[in-house]
């Protein structure tokens, strides 16, 4: 039986975190919404499940029916082998994705700071600001983490946990790709400080199954509509 993944068709987004871990697991799924008449099935799903999820993205798995990114890439990560099996090891890897999970909302909020509600262009001025900071500050914070847990790994600083790739890997890899596409110039300079992260990024884009998902149509291209935008302004 396939997966059935619950994602909006146009972008991204939370979604692509879960598409990567499917795709490098070779795991049948569906992109339900991407199929014809799926996104009104994804939203009666949203309305009359008996566990609604709050919000895209959502898999289900038979019967079940898990939402928020972090939780669905845990379950994953214990049935495809892109976790730890040992419960300290499993736990780490989830910390790991909920601080990635922090690191998704800031990136978001750099172009949304006031309310998601609004255009980018209702609130501008209060983006300029807030991209500013995210640049000086936020995006060193995070990538100097993911640098020191790379280098502190004990089985290989290939790799955030053990001496494989995990699900945590993956997400990481989105994170500097997003980043990349939001904020080229920031990007540029900071990736020179965390080598780490920067090899990290650069292995995942050369695994075969990476990199025939990357350039094949299931690969949704970067675009102003989701997390990671490129708005020339916010960039320096």
């Amino acid at each position: 039986m396939s997966y059935e993944l619950y994602y909006w068709p146009t972008i991204q987004g939370r979604g692509e975190f879960v598409r990567l871990a499917l795709e490098e697991a070779g795991a049948d799924y569906i992109d339900v919404a991407r199929e014809s008449e799926g996104l009104a099935v994804m939203l009666r799903l949203m309305d009359h499940a008996d566990h609604p999820p709050f919000a895209p993205p959502f898999l289900k798995d038979g019967d079940t029916i898990i939402g928020q990114t972090a939780a669905i890439l845990l379950y994953l990560g214990a049935r495809h082998d892109l976790a730890p099996k040992d419960p300290a090891g499993g736990l780490w890897t989830h910390q790991i994705q909920l601080t990635i999970t922090d690191f998704i909302a800031e990136a978001h909020d750099t172009h949304h700071p006031v309310a998601a509600s609004l255009y980018y262009e209702d609130q501008k001025a209060e983006a300029l600001r807030r991209s500013a900071e995210f640049r000086k500050n936020r995006i060193p914070k995070f990538l100097d983490w993911f640098e020191t847990i790379l280098a502190r790994n004990p089985a290989s600083d290939a790799q955030l946990v053990g001496n494989r790739l995990t699900y945590v890997d993956l997400s990481l890899f989105q994170m500097v790709e997003g980043l990349s596409y939001a904020f080229p110039k920031a990007m540029k300079r900071v990736l020179k400080d965390v080598p780490r992260v920067a090899a990290l990024h650069e292995a995942v884009a050369r695994r075969p199954r990476m990199k025939a998902y990357l350039a094949s149509p299931r690969r949704i291209p970067f675009n102003e509509e989701g997390i990671f935008r490129h708005y020339p302004e916010l960039d320096s």
